[in-house]
């Protein structure tokens, strides 16, 4: 296809511009072969993306399909080794490759020749590598190169075994790896490129906490990944809100831990110091038995003993009390919320041990309230108060917890634009008819991408030291609205029912009606028009979701909108597994389509490691392009396309002696 010319008066308007470009190619000689070097990018294979959502602290299959790039390393495996490896022994190399100290260190023990065993374990690596990195550029694999061994690998991935010319030359390498005593760490080094090579981006969709014990080491392995993004989610604004500041943030983040006997994010992970909580718990409901508040504990897992559970529930209910005090205080601050008719301890009789809801009348399921006063049930004790700024200045001088904050809030944002998919971790509020709804936000009243964006602005102001103390004090608030607002884009149902689950046992009250979003998402023409508002274009355009858990195991399908729309929520936490009755998804969108892996629930590192025992996952082709998407087809295409423009108006200026070569 023929280029069009580049005209000299476009040159010449751009001058300025094309002087300061110069400074990095500041001859012919450079700007074209930056220009040939971008042109050959553009025709290589599109990398692969991963998708994961809602993974809600299960660290360790988390970590785990990382390793295994969603199956695509043993598919790899299988496609270089079908026929010439027995199945365990591809096994054991997909094991090596995902955990390799553990798998070397065990391989030392039971191996008797291990010089043989580095010999093929190391040819085996080679070539595994050099297929995964195959869609790169050498200088874009360079710079995925362990420093230490940068040099080796780079010239055994370039050179073949099989080419007579160079055999000696390969051989001699890896002998010498091998007799200088190296093997082990190069194999980890190769082992580590070869995961980091098989997953080019990472996006989360949302909701990294709460649930399962790791969140914070999920953290931890995002701060170091090469290439990733995250689409804050619900439970993620919520432990953002904490470290902001919230109370009422802070003391659900505690009663959602408690309620789930599991704080080792907060106490290990955070160093949130608990023991004025269970002071005060232990103090004001000595003798409540707090039946309503026993934890949910997960029955694959150590119960705590009976003591344990005793002082997990005086903890719980304190904390609960402390939260609906605090919300219904915020309700009656921000009346702009619509949110005065969730100040339900107004409707309680404390005498009787009834609350009014709707006109009816319901029996409390729990009928202490020592620390309410019925005249004035918002007030905070002197004790509560005490205790809500040591747990306050406690999240706030975390250091590992701003760190991790300060991370989402470099990564994340409230939607992204990816390659013609727009992501999002919940919902656009709708209206009846599909329109986009209207709220209100501050003084002004948004829709669509503006309100995802100033609800973005928002969660900044809150953690931004220039901005006036009013405006981060009412941004501080907001994360409330976020995380229970019936029009929040996190959110978007009626009601959280908090507290009827905990103090009525009728279940109709327990319900929560869904947004107009989650109830026409299901049409294509209500996805087209989302997409058109986000500016989303391409051939091959979907919405990417979280949030809501796809029952799988109901014969419930995660693909919606005649294939424009995908819900990724598949449980990985196992608290979810019963309703899903999976162990979550991975949407994999490699060069030829997108596919989405469906994940049985991983049993843990140590099995994986003894037994070589992968996580059993259903692939299931959600689309396929009629042609290999090349780099030019991606949003890193267009972007090299216009650097290659201003290349050629410098290219340009400097024939025209408009600018000379330095």
């Amino acid at each position: 296809m023929t280029k069009p010319k580049i005209s000299l008066k476009s040159v010449r308007e751009d001058v300025r511009y094309l002087r300061l470009l110069g400074r990095d190619f500041p001859t012919v000689s450079s700007v074209t072969t930056e220009i040939i070097n971008l042109e050959a990018i553009l025709h290589l294979p599109k990398p692969t993306e991963h998708f994961l959502a809602d993974l809600h602290g299960e660290n360790e299959a988390f970590r785990h399909v990382l390793r295994n790039a969603s199956g695509n390393i043993k598919r790899k495996v299988n496609e270089l080794f079908g026929n010439t490896l027995r199945e365990q022994e591809k096994k054991d190399l997909c094991t090596l490759i995902y955990y390799p100290e553990q798998k070397l260190e065990l391989v030392r023990q039971h191996d008797r020749n291990l010089s043989d065993y580095y010999q093929t374990t190391l040819n085996q690596l080679i070539t595994v590598c050099r297929s995964v990195s195959s869609k790169y550029t050498r200088s874009k694999v360079r710079k995925s190169l362990p420093e230490e061994f940068a040099y080796i690998i780079e010239e055994l991935l370039h050179e073949s075994s099989d080419d007579r010319n160079k055999q000696a030359y390969f051989n001699v390498i890896i002998q010498t790896i091998i007799g200088t005593k190296r093997a082990d760490h190069f194999i980890v080094a190769l082992c580590y490129l070869i995961q980091r090579l098989a997953i080019d981006r990472l996006h989360i969709l949302g909701d990294i906490y709460d649930r399962g014990p790791g969140a914070h080491l999920i953290m931890d392995t995002l701060c170091n990944y090469h290439n990733w993004d995250l689409q804050w989610g619900n439970h993620d604004i919520l432990w953002m809100g904490a470290a902001a500041g919230n109370p009422c943030c802070i003391a659900s983040v505690l009663r959602l831990s408690l309620r789930y006997a599991n704080t080792q994010t907060l106490e290990e992970g955070y160093a949130i110091n608990m023991v004025p909580l269970a002071t005060f718990a232990m103090e004001t409901y000595a003798e409540d038995p707090c039946v309503v508040f026993e934890p949910k504990t997960d029955p694959d897992t150590e119960e705590p003993d009976q003591k344990t559970c005793r002082l997990i529930a005086q903890m719980h209910k304190a904390i609960a009390i402390i939260q609906m005090k605090l919300e219904g205080v915020l309700y009656a601050a921000h009346p702009e919320w619509n949110m005065q008719d969730r100040r339900l301890l107004d409707f309680v009789d404390m005498e009787r041990g009834t609350v009014v809801l709707e006109g009816e009348t319901y029996e409390l399921t729990d009928k202490r309230f020592p620390t309410v006063d019925p005249d004035d049930p918002y007030r905070l004790t002197p004790e509560e108060n005490d205790l809500m700024e040591k747990l306050r200045r406690s999240f706030q001088i975390s250091e590992r917890l701003q760190t991790h904050v300060a991370e989402m809030l470099q990564h994340g944002g409230m939607f992204g634009v990816y390659n013609s998919n727009l992501l999002f971790h919940a919902s656009v509020p709708l209206n009846e008819d599909g329109s986009l709804r209207e709220v209100q936000i501050g003084d002004a009243v948004v829709k669509g991408k503006e309100l995802m964006q100033r609800v973005e602005q928002m969660v900044r102001t809150a953690f931004d030291d220039a901005a006036d103390e009013e405006e981060r004090s009412m941004a501080c608030d907001y994360f409330w609205y976020l995380w229970c607002g019936p029009d929040s884009p996190l959110f978007d149902k009626s009601k959280m029912s908090t507290f009827e689950r905990y103090f009525i046992e009728d279940k109709e009250t327990h319900h929560e009606e869904k947004g107009w979003y989650y109830k026409l998402r299901d049409s294509a023409d209500v996805c087209d028009r989302l997409m058109d508002n986000f500016g989303v274009t391409g051939q091959h355009r979907h919405i990417i979701n979280g949030h809501v858990p796809v029952r799988a195991g109901k014969g419930e399908n995660p693909i919606k909108a005649e294939g424009k729309l995908m819900v990724i929520d598949g449980g990985f936490a196992k608290a979810y597994h019963d309703t899903t009755g999976i162990a979550g998804y991975t949407l994999v969108y490699h060069s030829r389509g997108f596919q989405l892996v469906q994940h049985a629930p991983f049993t843990s590192t140590e099995e994986a490691i003894l037994n070589g025992t992968d996580i059993r996952s259903t692939t299931q082709i959600v689309e396929m392009m009629g042609q290999r998407e090349m780099v030019s087809d991606t949003d890193m295409g267009r972007k090299l396309r216009e650097q290659i423009a201003d290349l050629e108006k410098l290219l340009t200026a400097y024939r025209k002696g408009f600018i000379k070569e330095r």
